[in-house]
């Protein structure tokens, strides 16, 4: 490789700085891979001496996004340089909020389901969403991915914000699912 092909890492640094990304893992996700990364950012979290409820709403976030990445990447049969297994997951800070990405190859047939609750979640208020999380726990209603929605309901209700997200395809099989979430840095008054 010649400097200039190699120019990519130093933009790509840039881009990280400038964006503040504090951590990106993009590969195979297992569950050792995902203990990792969420080991790592919790250190990021405590070396910015964030408070405590603030940590718990993040990490809580940042699990739900590594068990759907898990639970659709356990789908799909391909190599792993194949675009259809890759996954990201990407935690970093704009203005004074926490946004946590993730994005994972999934199955079209999971594709409308999941923008349908995806969407009706998105159409909720606080008790709009504090009802439907009661609901799915006493119905304990499971879809054949296995979750009922439960995951995004809580991510929703934590970030008390609305789940930004796409459905980019990538063949006629498959789906890339991009997820975004944001949790302010404040102290929510009550």
């Amino acid at each position: 490789m010649s400097k200039q092909d190699m120019r990519y890492i130093f933009d790509l640094h840039k881009l990280m700085i400038e964006r503040k990304i504090i951590l990106v893992y993009e590969g195979e996700f297992t569950q050792e891979i995902t203990k990792s990364v969420l080991s790592m950012a919790e250190r990021n979290l405590e070396s910015f001496g964030e408070e405590e409820s603030i940590k718990r709403k993040v990490f809580n976030v940042m699990v739900e996004c590594l068990q759907n990445i898990c639970k659709h990447t356990e789908d799909t049969q391909f190599s792993f340089s194949d675009l259809r297994t890759g996954a990201v997951f990407m935690i970093g800070l704009e203005f004074n909020e926490y946004i946590i990405i993730s994005g994972n190859p999934m199955s079209n047939e999971f594709v409308p389901n999941l923008e349908s609750k995806l969407e009706k979640i998105n159409s909720l208020d606080k008790d709009g969403l504090k009802a439907l999380y009661k609901e799915i726990i006493t119905t304990g209603s499971i879809s054949d991915k296995g979750g009922a929605g439960l995951g995004f309901v809580d991510m929703a209700r934590k970030s008390g914000q609305k789940l930004e997200f796409s459905f980019e395809p990538i063949d006629d099989n498959y789906t890339f699912f991009s997820l975004k979430t944001k949790i302010s840095r404040e102290k929510a008054l009550l």
